[in-house]
């Protein structure tokens, strides 16, 4: 079970990088830079998404660390 869900974890984070990109309409002109800062809320976007996938990430590992140490119902 842990380990399918980390692949679905992993597939969120990669569905979050599809929709990277840089340039659009004329992107031939211009430094990369240039281009680079023109789409900074698509990156901070991409940040605070990425982060928040990954403190869910954690704190579900964590509860996996505390189930592992019980018996009975959630084991069976």
């Amino acid at each position: 079970m842990e380990a399918f869900s980390d692949g679905v974890f992993a597939v969120a984070i990669t569905l979050l990088a599809l929709n990277l990109a840089v340039g659009g309409p004329g992107s031939g002109r211009g430094t990369l830079l240039h281009h680079l800062v023109h789409q900074w809320p698509v990156f901070a976007a991409y940040g605070v998404s990425f982060f928040t996938i990954e403190i869910i990430w954690v704190d579900h590992h964590a509860l996996f660390d505390l189930m592992s140490g019980e018996t009975g119902r959630f084991t069976t």
